[in-house]
């Protein structure tokens, strides 16, 4: 995509003439890595861009995205809690944000059409395959939760060809709601988080908040063996509850969602900018990665 003008940003306190700009926005947002990623990628491919953190309680959603828009923003990327609203506020959808009921990514167009989209899915699918080095096809997987971060990520796991797809929930109805939403794709079930037991997956994600709250749902660990790969979308810097959990009962690997995080970046940032970053050099510096500096730990922190 082209840059058809430039606009008059602001980037790190001083005047930036011709620099587009673009963030993200949410609530809290002051723990957001997304400007550090972006920073990195400007820099790897020399793309003149400011990109900041902006702090949006949901009451100001609909006037403060409009503000930022009207301000020249070229594109923004959207985080909890405000991705199944900001749907509302874009001209049209992409194909993958219709599906996923959720937006985490907003495209100012040349024309000034604002597009949404959701990169989530394919920031999974692409750190597992790129990064993780998962075969996907045939396999069984297995979502622990039944909220929009599942719901976002079930496209794009379809799109692999897995065998079958399982949802587990702590109250089954919601789990259900969403085999209901996405029969269309293969084969989706939905159990219980006690109704695991005695059945094997080759990758177990799990999509609840719970871990990093200190409080792990009831999952069984004869679902994990030496072949299972299990994948946090949560990230910290050092074990989640999860991964923690995952390692005890003898998973064969363990990976938080510090790639898919940037995965789902290097997708906005091309959408946005026309121009795809090496992802390698900066997931290569995240927590866990041998290339990771105490430097980097602590911008990333």
């Amino acid at each position: 995509m082209e840059k058809d003008k430039a606009v008059r940003g602001f980037s790190g306190g001083r005047d930036s003439i011709m620099t587009d700009r673009y963030g993200v926005i949410g609530h809290p947002i002051a723990h957001s890595k997304s400007p550090v990623i972006h920073r990195l990628f400007a820099d790897m491919t020399g793309q003149d861009l400011s990109y900041d953190a902006i702090d949006i309680p949901p009451e100001e959603l609909s006037s403060r995205v409009q503000q930022l828009l009207a301000e020249g923003f070229r594109g923004l990327n959207v985080t909890v809690p405000h991705k199944a609203e900001v749907v509302k506020l874009a001209s049209r959808l992409s194909s993958r944000a219709e599906l996923a009921g959720a937006v985490n990514t907003l495209i100012v167009h040349a024309d000034g059409v604002v597009e949404g989209d959701n990169t989530d899915g394919i920031g999974l699918v692409n750190d597992l395959r790129r990064n993780l080095r998962t075969r996907l096809a045939g396999t069984r997987i297995l979502i622990l939760g039944a909220g929009g971060a599942t719901r976002g990520i079930i496209p794009a796991l379809f799109d692999t060809k897995p065998r079958d797809v399982m949802i587990a929930n702590r109250t089954v109805d919601r789990a259900q709601t969403l085999v209901q939403d996405f029969r269309m794709l293969g084969k989706i079930s939905a159990c219980k988080f006690q109704e695991l037991g005695g059945q094997a997956f080759n990758l177990v994600i799990n999509a609840t908040s719970a871990g990093l709250r200190g409080e792990m749902p009831p999952f069984p660990g004869s679902i994990l063996g030496p072949e299972t790969l299990c994948y946090d979308l949560s990230y910290a810097m050092q074990d989640t509850p999860f991964v923690k959990w995952a390692k005890e009962n003898g998973a064969g690997r363990v990976a938080q969602g510090w790639g898919m995080l940037v995965e789902q970046a290097a997708e906005s940032f091309y959408a946005w900018r026309g121009v795809r970053p090496d992802t390698r050099p900066v997931i290569a510096r995240l927590p866990g990665s041998p290339g990771a500096t105490d430097t980097m730990k602590m911008r990333l922190a």
